[in-house]
C-alpha cells in the first residue's frame, strides 16, 4: 500500500448460502460482516437464504441493481454436496468472470487443507460495476479468502491493483477516510 493515498469506503452486502444456518449460528457471515466493518467499508445489508439458485439470484440481482452496492461477498453453496448451487446461480450475472480469484483461492488453501480445496468451486466476477465474491460457507476458508485475496482488492491503497479502481464508485457516493 501506498503511503499517503486515501482509502474509499465501499458499500458492500453480505450472503450466507445455507439450508441450515440461521442469524444464530451463521458465523461465516458474521465474520465476513466483522471484518468489512473493522476495514472501514459499509456494510449495507447481510441476508441468508436457502440453497436455491433462484433465491440467490434474487437478492443478488437486487443488490447488483443498487447503486449503493459495490461489492458483495457470497459464503456457501460452493461445494458438490447435495443442493451446492452458488456457482450455477452466480455465473450466470457476471459480465465478467474473475478467473484468478477462483484458482489463487484453492492455491491458498492447499497449504491450509490440503487436496480438499479441489472440492471448492470458489469463483468472482463483476455484475453491473458490482464485484461478488463467492466462497465455501466455513469460516476458515472466509478467512483465508480475505485475509490472502479480498481484503488487499477491495483496498483502494494496495498496489499494483485492486478492485476499487474498476467499480463505479461515482454510484453510492463512496467516501474517502
Amino acid at each position: 500500500m501506498s503511503a499517503g493515498e486515501t482509502f474509499t469506503a465501499l458499500g458492500v452486502a453480505v450472503l450466507t448460502v445455507s439450508d441450515s444456518r440461521d442469524e444464530a449460528s451463521d458465523t461465516s457471515g458474521h465474520y465476513l460482516q466483522d471484518v468489512l466493518s473493522g476495514a472501514g467499508h459499509r456494510v449495507l445489508e447481510k441476508c441468508i437464504v436457502k440453497d436455491d439458485i433462484y433465491q440467490i439470484r434474487a437478492v443478488l440481482s437486487r443488490w447488483i441493481a443498487d447503486d449503493a452496492v459495490q461489492a458483495v461477498l457470497v459464503t456457501g453453496g460452493t461445494g458438490f454436496s447435495g443442493r451446492d448451487s452458488t456457482p450455477e446461480a452466480v455465473s450466470v450475472l457476471f459480465d465478467k468472470e474473475i478467473h484468478g480469484f477462483g484458482e489463487v483461492f484453492r492455491a491458498v488453501s492447499f497449504e491450509e487443507i490440503g487436496s480438499s480445496t479441489v472440492q471448492s468451486r470458489a469463483l468472482a466476477g463483476l455484475a453491473n460495476n458490482t464485484v461478488i465474491f463467492c466462497m465455501p460457507g466455513s469460516t476458515g476458508a472466509c478467512k483465508t479468502a480475505w485475509t490472502r485475496l479480498i481484503a488487499e482488492q477491495l483496498d483502494s491503497r494496495h498496489r499494483p491493483c485492486n478492485f476499487v479502481g474498476v467499480l463505479n464508485t461515482r454510484r453510492s457516493g463512496a467516501e474517502s477516510g
